[in-house]
């Protein structure tokens, strides 16, 4: 099997100071460039996703922001293909799944934002293709959402998506124990 690093819309509109910040992206970014450098040290093949809202009703990701840049912490190295993508699921209407057969990937491990929309769609379009999927849960982050009133704070957002995903969709682990993995 070749597995294949997909970062999804790990952009500066998601931090503090940005368009829409998550909860926890700083920790998210960090733990993702550790994934993200350990797939470099192993030539394994990498991909990143960059979000565009390019709508007059857009709030975040609009293009010629400096949110919409991929975040220093995971910039793309020369050669690792940018994606962009008008949806959550990282598969409508782009390339990536034939990126992804050009560069013979079979499975995925997956960080990114928001866990909540993205990270969830894109996971399922994945296992919905046939790719065994593993999600890095500390590298990726979530807002704190409300829902018929209720405040939903970003940590159980995150929990909730998670726990959903590694019911039966998913491998769900820590960025320490893939790292400890040979």
């Amino acid at each position: 099997m070749t597995t294949g690093l997909l970062l999804i819309d790990i952009q500066n509109d998601y931090f503090p100071g940005g368009a829409f910040p998550l909860v926890g992206p700083e920790a998210a970014a960090a733990a993702a460039a550790k994934v993200l450098e350990k797939q470099r040290a192993s030539g394994a093949p990498i991909v990143h996703m960059q979000h565009v809202w390019d709508g007059s009703d857009a709030t975040f990701m609009r293009p010629g922001t400096a949110g919409i840049e991929i975040n220093d912490a995971v910039t793309p190295a020369d050669g690792e293909p940018v994606v962009q993508k008008n949806y959550p699921n990282s598969f409508r209407d782009t390339g990536l799944h034939e990126q992804l057969q050009s560069l013979g990937v079979d499975s995925l491990v997956v960080v990114g934002m928001m866990s909540s929309m993205c990270v969830d769609a894109t996971v399922r379009a994945a296992d919905d293709l046939g790719y065994p999927v593993t999600v890095v849960h500390d590298a990726c982050a979530a807002p704190d959402l409300e829902f018929d009133g209720t405040s939903v704070p970003g940590a159980q957002v995150h929990s909730a998506v998670m726990g959903a995903l590694g019911s039966m969709i998913a491998t769900v682990t820590s960025s320490e124990e893939l790292l400890a993995q040979s």
